[in-house]
Parts: structure tokens; sequence; C-alpha cells
């Protein structure tokens, strides 16, 4: 990957079990928090980190198993919902990130980060969400058959696992506009082996649909927390052509969060800042300077 795509000296901090998560940490000023979902990493903030380095400081880093961070096995690492969160509630308290941050969440992101909030509200002053949940999945949306097929049979597993089908063909279908070779390449390079490939199986097998999943419990205690977030100044991007974060999806933030900053793109994909960088990122940048961050009653 060449360095003028991700410029960033690394950083690392000791979770729980002595795992290495690796983490951007560029520039000075409020702290801007970019959470990243699955099959992605830090990677995918890159253009806003460069929009928002020069007066904020910008943080975003990449889970266990995923971009730069360690990669341990399943018996390691308990891949779950739950120690996403501790893990992000561990940097931030590690980075004595005290005042309210801006958080930035996308995919798997936003479950994650929206339940640190749910936890934490204290230290959350903004929120952007881009093509998301925080929620159980809406009654009128079905379960993607792919998605399905990852998640649930032993075809799923090794497509994921053996032959990277999960991170090689998001790099292409998550996208309206074509990504240039080197940024797919860069996006699939952090797992480049079966053994590599953990986390991008283990976050499609820990999706919560019943009762009794692990972590459903946890998406209902947060999603019944949202509205009490609901005084934040709040940001959602979405691409409307993402065939998991839909419409359905995106309709039921606007039952949350009707007050909340909306930016919608008919043609764009999942990788929303991918697809419409020249226009969102300015959006958000501007959402963030133009608004006061909550503090508390």
């Amino acid at each position: 990957m060449s360095p003028s795509l991700y410029p960033y000296s690394p950083n690392f901090h000791q979770v729980a079990d002595g795992h290495s998560l690796h983490y951007v940490d560029e520039g000075e000023g409020p702290a801007v928090l970019m959470v990243h979902g699955n099959p992605t990493w830090s990677f995918y903030y890159r253009n806003l980190i460069e929009a928002l380095r020069g007066g904020h400081r910008t943080i975003a880093p990449d889970h266990i198993g995923c971009g730069r961070s360690d990669k341990p096995a399943a018996s390691a690492y308990p891949y779950t919902l739950e120690r996403r969160v501790e893990d992000l509630e561990s940097l931030v308290k590690a980075l004595d990130l005290r005042e309210p941050l801006t958080l930035v969440l996308h995919d798997w992101g936003g479950m994650i980060g929206m339940t640190f909030a749910a936890r934490n509200p204290h230290l959350v002053g903004r929120i952007v969400l881009l093509n998301t949940a925080a929620f159980h999945l809406p009654k009128t949306k079905s379960f993607p058959l792919p998605l399905k097929v990852a998640r649930d049979t032993a075809v799923g597993s090794v497509l994921v696992k053996k032959l990277n089908a999960f991170s090689r063909t998001a790099s292409r279908v998550c996208v309206t506009s074509p990504l240039p070779a080197e940024v797919r390449q860069a996006y699939e390079a952090p797992y480049d082996t079966p053994a590599n490939r953990i986390a991008t199986l283990r976050f499609v097998q820990d999706i919560p649909l019943s009762p009794g999943d692990s972590g459903y419990e946890l998406v209902s205690q947060t999603e019944a927390a949202l509205p009490s977030l609901g005084d934040r100044p709040i940001f959602i991007g979405w691409g409307y052509k993402d065939f998991v974060f839909d419409r359905h999806f995106l309709a039921r933030w606007k039952e949350i969060y009707p007050q909340a900053t909306y930016a919608e793109y008919p043609e764009a994909g999942h990788y929303v800042l991918e697809d419409r960088r020249d226009d969102l990122i300015p959006k958000i940048v501007g959402f963030i300077q133009s608004t006061d961050a909550w503090e508390g009653a």
C-alpha cells in the first residue's frame, strides 16, 4: 500500500488479554473518535481524518482482528459485541479522553459506538452515523441471504476464511463508483491469510437475530437507550444502495432521531464515505464546526 494513501504513524494500545489494538491519532483539538465496521478498518476514515486533523484530534482504532491490530485465534479472544465495547472503553480511558467526544460510526461501528455512548453519555458530545444500526433488525427488513450464508453455514465460513470472499466482495459491491485498484487492495490487505480473516467471519457470526444469541440483550439495552442521546447534535449520512443498511434502517433512525441533520444519497452504496466523499465530508466537517458539543445539563 502506498504511504500516500495512509500516511499515519502507528499507535498501539494493549487491551485485556494483552492483545495490541492499533489506532490512528492525528492532529490536535477537540477529539473525534471514528469507529469502523466489518470488513473495513481505520483506512475507511482516511479522507475524513485529512479534512479534520487541522483543527481536531482524530482517533480511529482498528478493532482486534482488523486492520493493523493483532489477529488472535478465536480461542484467545471472544470476538463479541460486549468485548468490542470494552476495548473501545479501554482505549478512551488510556488516552484520557475526558471532554465530550464527537463519534463517527459506520456499519458495526454504530452498534459498538452507540453502546459505548449509552454506557458513557457524559463522554459523548456529537454523533455522526453512516449506514449503520444500533438496534435490532427492523420488522420490515429480511435478513440478507449473503449474510445468512456467511453467518449460518459451513460453506459461508469457508468462503469468508479461505477465499476472503467477504472483504474482496465488499470492496467491489459496497460502492457504486468503482474504487481504484490500489484502494481496493488496501481495504483487503489486512485480511491476506485465512488466519487473518477471523474477525471478518466472527463479526457476521455474532449478528444477534434472536433472544439467546450472543449480544441480543445488549442490543436491546442499547436500542432502549438511544432516545436518551437525542439531545446531542446528530448527523446521519446515508447511501441508499446498501443491501444491508438500506432505507428500512434509515427509516428507523428517523423514528428515533427526527431532529437529526440528514444527508441522503440515492446513488451511493454502503461505503458512503467513498462514493460521496466530495459532498459528504465537507458536510460532516461543517456539522462538527457549526454545532456546539453537548456538555450535559
